[in-house]
């Protein structure tokens, strides 16, 4: 894309190359239209409070076309900064939490509803706000802050003969997070479904401006405990940025060893659930079986069995036993020859591909429209990939081989996964035959206060977006995690559209999305 030569932009050099500039109101609207109109996307929208140093509230965005990467940062000399949701219908609860957090709206906009409020702040509180900390004791004897009294969540009515509304949530009979669903039905057919999440704010984003660099590396690996590499690379990618260094080569090939094999143990699980959702336990006792391998030595030869805190900044924490190398190779021969074995008997079970085909579809056309990533955009006609599009080292010279699908229902997602897991393990074998030698870690110096840092990382899910901010004393004075689930909730509340009510867990679960990566 050619970048508005009226527009100074900063190249922001690291891993991943980003032009970066600050812009007014006009120019915010303008760049980002000129992103949708070059195939680009959205990829992370958030505001930031820098008050008590002096300069008000900001907002920025991450763009990416498929040639470069954006950034953009608005100062606002109020409250109001322009809507984007109309050009990337994405970014519509990414501002209602903006409004939530920090009390910034996005002028125009159509959907101001709330998102994360819920009842457990005050009517005036916004918890990204430098103020709200310091001014909490006085709010304690504060009679015109009161909790707000009821949810009352303005849920759009469906109206007409036979329609009703199902309500599921936000407790659940599973051991999983809330969320509340609001069917609105004719018979078992859905007309609608509309969500609520945000029940159970862990105040992450807050958190990380009480932390210096390393210790906001372990929060980062459990923002969203499935993707705990993707999340801990993309933290380690922004302070490396921010720090102006680069890790080892050794200690970048032992990452792409985890991300894949995050991948390869996600994708497990959601093939054999997936088989259960359709009534074939045996997918599920399979597939778990194989999964649990995959975890028992991720701890045998990292310490943990979702590799938490094996990324750090600068490098890694582990060193790769030589033992390694071998239990690595002998696994992808297992896993590669189980999972193909079960590939045939999934391909050729009636009732199984009864259930996955034409069940939740979204067309290329939607999925473009609506902004789908990661795996699930894949099985819906979109090619986006970082490992591919931007690839840091080594993918590189990896060179990843993209899974892809048309069809855009379950039965797609299921045959991506299974594509996406036989990548993985030749992309294992090609680490472990090619991994340098050498250092695993570099030091990393005390960044100046106010550089941004950015990382992003094609996690299993879809691709994960850290940005940094830099105080003093080298603590974190503003860090902004996104999990690709913000960008694929919305599009879940189409994709069950027509269905059958009981054909929702299966297509939920086609998607699998984190409730904790929207509930920061």
């Amino acid at each position: 894309m050619q970048l508005d030569p009226n527009i100074t932009f900063d190249t922001l050099e690291g891993a991943l190359r980003v032009q970066y500039a600050r812009v007014n109101a006009q120019q915010w609207h303008q760049v980002c239209a000129q992103v949708a109109a070059s195939d680009g996307r959205l990829v992370a929208l958030w505001g930031a409070d820098r008050t008590q140093s002096g300069s008000g509230y900001s907002v920025h965005a991450a763009l990416a076309t498929p040639e470069d990467f954006i950034c953009i940062s608005l100062a606002l000399s109020g409250a109001a900064y322009p809507d984007i949701a109309e050009l990337f219908p994405a970014a519509n609860r990414m501002q209602r939490a903006i409004r939530d957090l920090l009390g910034l709206v996005a002028s125009g906009a159509t959907d101001q509803r709330k998102w994360l409020r819920h009842t457990a702040w005050r009517e005036s509180e916004f918890p990204l706000r430098k103020a709200d900390v310091v001014q909490a004791a006085q709010r304690q004897g504060d009679a015109n802050n009161v909790f707000e009294s009821t949810d009352a969540y303005p849920f759009v009515q469906v109206s007409g003969d036979g329609v009703h509304e199902i309500p599921v949530g936000p407790v659940h009979a599973g051991t999983i997070e809330p969320g509340h669903f609001r069917f609105s039905v004719v018979g078992e057919r859905v007309l609608r479904l509309e969500q609520r999440l945000g029940y159970k704010h862990k105040g992450i984003e807050k958190r990380f401006e009480q932390m210096d660099m390393i210790q906001g590396a372990r929060l980062a690996a459990r923002v969203s405990g499935d993707s705990a590499v993707a999340f801990g690379w993309a933290y380690a990618m922004a302070v490396e940025s921010a720090a102006g260094v680069m890790p080892p080569p050794r200690a970048l090939w032992l990452r792409a060893l985890l991300l894949e094999r995050e991948r390869i143990a996600n994708h497990l699980g959601d093939l054999g659930f997936l088989g259960n959702d359709a009534g074939l336990a045996f997918g599920l006792s399979q597939f778990l079986i194989l999964k649990e391998d995959v975890l028992r030595l991720n701890d045998a030869l990292f310490g943990h069995r979702y590799l938490m805190d094996v990324i750090v900044p600068g490098g890694v924490a582990r060193y790769f036993p030589d033992a390694g190398v071998t239990r690595v190779r002998e696994e992808a021969e297992c896993i590669e020859q189980t999972v193909l074995r079960l590939k045939h008997i999934y391909d050729e079970h009636a009732g199984l591909q009864d259930r996955f085909m034409e069940c939740g579809c979204v067309t290329p056309a939607l999925a473009a429209r609506l902004g789908l990533i990661g795996q699930a955009g894949r099985a819906s006609g979109q090619a986006w990939d970082a490992r591919v599009t931007h690839p840091c080292a080594p993918y590189r010279e990896l060179v990843v081989n993209v899974a892809g699908h048309t069809a855009g229902d379950v039965a797609a997602r299921v045959a991506v996964r299974f594509a996406e897991i036989v990548e993985s393990i030749r992309l294992l074998r090609l680490i472990v035959d090619r991994m340098p030698l050498g250092d695993i870690s570099a030091p990393v110096p005390v960044p100046a206060a106010g550089r941004l840092g950015i990382g992003w990382i094609e996690g299993w899910r879809g691709d994960v977006f850290v940005a940094l901010e830099t105080g003093n004393d080298g603590r974190i004075a503003r860090l902004h995690p996104r999990d690709p689930s913000w960008h694929n909730w919305p599009v879940l509340e189409h994709a069950i559209l027509g269905n059958i009510v009981p054909d929702f867990p299966l297509i939920n679960k086609s998607f699998n999305l984190s409730y904790a990566g929207q509930d920061l």
